[in-house]
């Protein structure tokens, strides 16, 4: 399997319910550098994965919605707990749908007829020593 990874950055403040949390309670924040992972069997009719310069926008522009935000106050996320596993499948989901809506190019959504890319995933790193990802198939289009 082809992948190609391209790679940015969000900052964060928010606060965590429960006793696991410990300190983290509190309100915080974080910077998380985000690593984006496409891969696909077979290479386009480019030669590529996928278009990186497409990728790296389609990167910042779904991270620029939550950059210098209060994850707290942003409705959609109410109630839940925003932990670095929970944003890297809402990070996966919106870039998911990106792909679908043709955002990183014609040969990148899977689709019936064309294998496009296949599989993503979205890996944020909290710090040098701590990161999670979430990681699965890409959704075949009109299937």
């Amino acid at each position: 399997m082809y992948a190609v990874n391209v790679r940015d950055h969000f900052m964060i403040a928010h606060s965590f319910q429960g006793e696991v949390f410990g300190p983290a309670q509190r309100m915080h924040g974080a910077t998380y550098v985000v690593d984006l992972e496409l891969r696909r069997e077979a290479l386009d009719a480019d030669g590529i994965v996928v278009d990186i310069g497409l990728a790296t926008q389609v990167l910042r522009d779904e991270l620029a919605a939550l950059n210098f935000r209060n994850l707290d106050e942003v409705p959609e996320f109410k109630g839940r707990n925003t932990t670095t596993e929970f944003l890297a499948r809402v990070v996966f989901d919106r870039i998911a749908a990106r792909i679908a809506a043709g955002a990183m190019g014609p040969h990148a959504a899977p689709t019936a007829s064309s294998s496009g890319l296949q599989h993503m995933r979205v890996t944020l790193h909290e710090s040098h020593v701590a990161w999670a990802a979430y990681e699965g198939a890409l959704p075949v289009q009109g299937a």
